[in-house]
């Protein structure tokens, strides 16, 4: 499902990760000065990404929020500079005072960890620039979102709490076809949750929006790959788990996945669209592909 604004290339997008924080959970801050954070941006479209997310504000379970002031001075420049080299940037805020900024600095998409619940303006700012809006499924800010964790059936709730959101943004006039929908893994969501979110993406493209998926590094991969004591494998070494994820929900039909290193993940996109393409020829009838596990979400 092609997103207004945005490239269409027939496969998965793949959206790089620029985080422009001194204490981001993934990178440890690596990208916080400006010409770093502009060189990164810059080496993720060389190794293949789509577009690029530049955030200002780390969103690791506990992390205190920044100041406006700090957030802006942080994302701003980096987006200018960005942009002015080509590159379709997505700001990854929810402020909608840095998405103004993000927007006039040449951003071309928001992506709002919160689906505008953190700040209530932020709907209209989207709707007054008619850019793409990524609405995130969210409970609360990260320094109590992992007590918000619970649910009796995780995929028919962030669906319908979702639905609400889209109901909500469209009110304040925010078009259909703005939007894209984030499951929100690892946001007030427990490991078995992100699975069975992962699992239900067929449930929740029925929304009838683009979906996007962050599993990049989360804990909930280093858990998984956790050595024999119990240790969880370090962010940088899951990788070839978020690889994994990336093809899997690629298959399924994500719009786009979200990821701090590109290269492979871009690798693996490709080899999704082409075991798409090569489904469409297929003679097998879908009955039998479902029958061996390989349900698709539907395309619209």
């Amino acid at each position: 499902m092609a997103v207004p604004g945005l490239p269409d290339l027939g496969r998965c997008l793949v959206m790089g990760v620029v985080n422009v924080t001194p204490d981001s959970f993934s990178d440890g801050g690596r990208w916080f000065d400006v010409d770093a954070a502009v060189a990164r941006g810059l080496e993720l479209v060389a190794e293949g990404a789509d577009l690029v997310d530049v955030g200002g504000e780390s969103t690791r379970p506990g992390a205190a929020r920044v100041p406006l002031e700090e957030e802006l001075r942080r994302v701003t420049p980096v987006i200018r500079a960005l942009s002015q080299a080509g590159v379709v940037v997505s700001v990854d805020t929810m402020r909608a005072e840095v998405a103004e900024a993000a927007l006039a600095a040449g951003a071309r998409l928001v992506n709002d960890v919160s689906g505008g619940l953190a700040d209530p303006v932020m709907p209209r700012v989207v709707a007054a620039a008619r850019v793409p809006y990524v609405v995130m499924h969210w409970r609360g800010h990260s320094r109590d979102m992992d007590s918000r964790a619970i649910y009796a059936d995780v995929v028919t709730e962030v669906a319908e709490e979702l639905r609400k959101r889209v109901d909500s943004v469209l009110a304040e006039g925010v078009g259909e076809e703005q939007i894209v929908l984030d499951p929100g893994l690892g946001f007030s969501k427990q490991p078995e949750h992100n699975w069975e979110l992962l699992a239900g993406l067929p449930a929740l493209a029925e929304l009838g929006h683009p979906l996007i998926v962050g599993a990049s590094r989360k804990r909930f991969l280093g858990r998984l790959l956790a050595d024999q004591d119990g240790a969880p494998r370090s962010f940088d070494q899951s990788d070839d788990a978020t690889l994994a994820v990336t093809a899997l929900a690629a298959r399924a039909g994500a719009w786009c996945v979200r990821v701090h290193e590109v290269r492979p993940n871009a690798d693996a996109v490709r080899v999704a669209a082409a075991w798409r393409r090569a489904e469409k020829r297929s003679v097998i009838p879908a009955a039998a592909r479902q029958m061996a596990g390989q349900t698709e979400i539907r395309d619209r």
